[in-house]
């Protein structure tokens, strides 16, 4: 009983309340000293409206019944958001009772991990079976983790004499990707440790072993001796015989988030998305791919080739901001041992001059392969740095980038 009175009381506006039940009061009054039919008849129907108030404040909106889906962009539930998508949102709300509502406003509150929000407000019309349908599109989000606050229903009577209010809670979150793009190749220069000095091997491709990995189609070109009988004779049709790859050492993908090293967040936002798009070419060439970002907690990642691996990296950039205070070096120092020797040693970083070159001649006493990419503030016009040619000069593959869309040039054809 207390709570369906206190939903009244919050669906209801108590002014206007107290000007319904003075009105009755007055009609009641007029009944027992005026008496007569006049008198009888007005009380009846302020009787009959008042009542109708009343049940119409104990239920409606603070009884609606809500179900949420988000949709990507091929409007499929569960679909994987990527940032600078737009998400449409769907919500079906039931109206119990037996009282018609004209229509129903609905306030929804999207809230991002980092406190920025977006509010959207509209309207429905119920039918007469109290149900309705909302669907709006967001803006383009970036990445993060996303969540609905409680859903506000505002709605009058048919009369628009009362106001009545209510707010539902249906549980939605969902994660946005960080932008990716595909990178067709990446010339490596891989430092060959049994060599020694300055000679670099490249590898624009990888060589096929002896070793049978499985059966594919055959393809027109195929030579006689690919060819795998036994399969073709058992399908009838032409197989092939597919090979492993020789495989690229390990590649750490370092991501620095230190928070004196970026002009501004869309700059860390290049890192991070041209991060994501490393780890995906990991995954398509099969190679083992780690991840170490350089948070106020550091997180590291070993090498992996597992779609499971590669998923919790990807969601883990979801999270990462750049916030850590004091030098790149410090953090790496703290967990260098967990590096894979021999492993290629990616630093995706805004850093430029001496700083990054003592980076890269620590990554070399360290049994690693320097690797080096650095990230321009988008909104500055991009200008050759001549750290980039000093460490090319000395071996070391840079690249520098300004730009997303920059990244699969600048990996495929140098600087």
């Amino acid at each position: 009983m207390r709570r369906a009175v206190s939903l009244f009381l919050n669906g209801m506006q108590p002014s206007r309340l107290a000007a319904v039940l003075a009105v009755w009061c007055l009609c009641l009054l007029y009944v027992l000293f005026q008496g007569g039919k006049t008198s009888l008849m007005l009380f009846s129907m302020v009787s009959l409206l008042t009542i109708y108030l009343i049940g119409a404040g104990f239920g409606g909106v603070n009884r609606v019944k809500a179900q949420r889906s988000v949709l990507g962009g091929s409007e499929r539930a569960g679909e994987q958001l990527h940032a600078g998508e737009q998400v449409r949102v769907k919500l079906e709300v039931h109206v119990p009772g037996l009282l018609p509502m004209p229509y129903m406003i609905v306030r929804e509150v999207l809230q991002r991990h980092n406190g920025d929000s977006w509010s959207f407000e509209d309207s429905i019309i119920p039918n007469l079976r109290g149900t309705g349908k909302l669907v709006f599109q967001t803006p383009p989000l970036e990445r993060g983790r996303y969540a609905f606050s409680k859903t506000e229903c505002i709605s009058e009577d048919i009369f628009g004499l009362m106001e009545h209010k209510g707010r539902i809670e249906v549980q939605t979150d969902f994660r946005v990707l960080p932008r990716t793009i595909y990178i067709p190749k990446w010339h490596r220069n891989i430092r060959n440790s049994r060599l020694g000095g300055t000679h670099t091997t490249i590898s624009a491709s990888r060589r096929e072993t002896t070793q049978i990995n499985g059966v594919r189609d055959y393809v027109y070109g195929d030579r006689i001796s690919r060819i795998h009988w036994n399969a073709t004779a058992k399908t009838g049709s032409w197989k092939s015989k597919e090979f492993e790859h020789e495989s690229f050492p390990k590649t750490m993908i370092v991501l620095d988030c230190t928070a004196e090293g970026f002009d501004n967040a869309q700059q860390f936002e290049l890192a991070v998305s041209a991060a994501a798009s490393l780890i995906e070419y990991g995954a398509k060439e099969h190679a083992g791919t780690g991840l170490f970002t350089t948070t106020q907690e550091a997180k590291m990642f070993a090498p992996a080739d597992h779609a499971g691996e590669r998923m919790r990296m990807i969601q883990h950039l979801v999270d990462v901001d750049y916030n850590r205070k004091g030098k790149l070096i410090a953090s790496l120092e703290k967990s260098y041992r967990h590096f894979p020797k021999g492993a290629l040693f990616l630093l995706i970083s805004p850093m430029s001059g001496k700083e990054a070159s003592e980076i890269m001649r620590w990554v070399e006493t360290r049994g690693m392969n320097p690797c080096f990419l650095q990230i321009h503030n988008p909104n500055e016009k991009k200008r050759q740095d001549e750290s980039i040619s000093l460490l090319q000069s000395r071996g070391i593959s840079s690249y520098s980038v300004s730009s997303l869309d920059e990244l699969p040039a600048a990996l495929g054809g140098g600087v």
